[in-house]
């Protein structure tokens, strides 16, 4: 199976997808949007203990939408759940929708992370910003978008270094298809082996996408328990996996299963009871898959949790400190860039 990045190593490789961000510093928080140019197949795997979701329920492969229109990742806990109602508004001004009649209504699930208790001033009076947050990601999507402290991963933090939102791609030679994958990254655990620079995520690493280190020569006992976060329940890491090949919603699901594996190889540890720890999947169906079709959608789900792996350690490597009393530190300031 040979493997190479896309043109931008982004989520947005995969034709017909495009990421918008809107944050604040000040609120130490913010809203990623995911919209698909047309509507997309999509399911969802929860595995974390403590999720925060929207709309996952319709992405059952029984249910009657076949498809959605976009996807949001949001800080603020469950307030953020409001963030879908402005990438809603955004949608439906633009004729997008599940059309029920003359009426249109656009599908976008969606899931938050806990970013509260971050320094950020959340004093936000009776409605908090997230509607609007959603709206402005929406509307500012394109094909280039920013990594590390910005949108749903401004506020993000990890076990022991700043935590971000990242992302990567592959180009899956042998099936002729492509691969994306997003995270935001706000983990329980740690990204990175004790107090090293190294990545868990470091034998899947394309090029020098997260510094280049390669794996470490040894891990010490203690790198499997990384110190807890000070405040049990900060915590949840979101993902989004998208490819390009054309599959039902039952296969959608088998690839964001698969998908998950990506977590667990590149944070110590995850999915736990206080985790709300959630991967999105979705099919634009630009590119049949040939040949035997399970081997091909096993080696497909492989390449999703691989690549969600480095979009993990990507976002907590291109992080940096929010200017707020007691932020926490950041990779790049600990070990450099390279």
């Amino acid at each position: 199976m040979r493997l190479r990045t896309g043109l931008r190593n982004l989520l947005t490789d995969v034709a017909g997808v495009r990421v918008g961000h809107a944050d604040d510093v000040g609120l130490a928080s913010g809203v990623t949007a995911i919209v698909f140019d047309t509507p997309a197949v999509a399911s969802v795997d929860v595995r974390g203990g403590g999720p925060g979701v929207r709309e996952t329920e319709l992405l059952a492969p029984e249910r009657t939408v076949q498809a959605i229109d976009a996807l949001v990742l949001s800080g603020g806990s469950a307030f953020g759940l409001d963030a879908a109602a402005g990438v809603m508004a955004a949608l439906a001004e633009a004729g997008r929708g599940f059309a029920v009649g003359p009426a249109r209504v656009p599908i976008v699930p969606g899931a938050i992370l806990f970013d509260l208790t971050n320094g950020g001033d959340k004093d936000w009076g009776r409605y908090p910003p997230y509607r609007d947050l959603g709206y402005c990601a929406t509307v500012s999507a394109g094909e280039d978008f920013g990594l590390g402290s910005v949108g749903a991963g401004l506020g993000a933090r990890t076990a022991t270094l700043k935590g971000g939102l990242g992302s990567a791609s592959a180009i899956v030679e042998d099936l002729g298809v492509t691969v994306g994958a997003l995270a935001a990254v706000n983990a329980l655990g740690s990204a990175t082996i004790g107090d090293g620079a190294h990545f868990w995520a470091a034998p899947f690493e394309i090029g020098s996408e997260f510094g280049g280190r390669g794996p470490t020569p040894v891990v010490p006992p203690e790198a499997l328990f990384p110190p807890a976060k000070p405040q049990p329940g900060a915590h949840t890491t979101l993902a989004v996996v998208v490819t390009d090949a054309r599959l039902t919603k039952a296969e959608a699901k088998a690839l964001a299963v698969m998908a998950q594996d990506g977590l667990a190889r590149a944070l110590v540890p995850c999915h736990s009871p206080l985790d709300g720890d959630v991967v999105f999947s979705a099919a634009t169906g630009l590119r049949q898959l040939e040949g035997d079709r399970v081997a091909a959608l096993t080696a497909l789900g492989h390449v999703a949790a691989l690549t969600l792996a480095r979009a993990v350690a990507r976002g907590v490597y291109e992080a940096t400190a929010l200017p707020l009393p007691g932020a926490q530190g950041a990779w790049r300031d600990r070990f450099g860039t390279s």
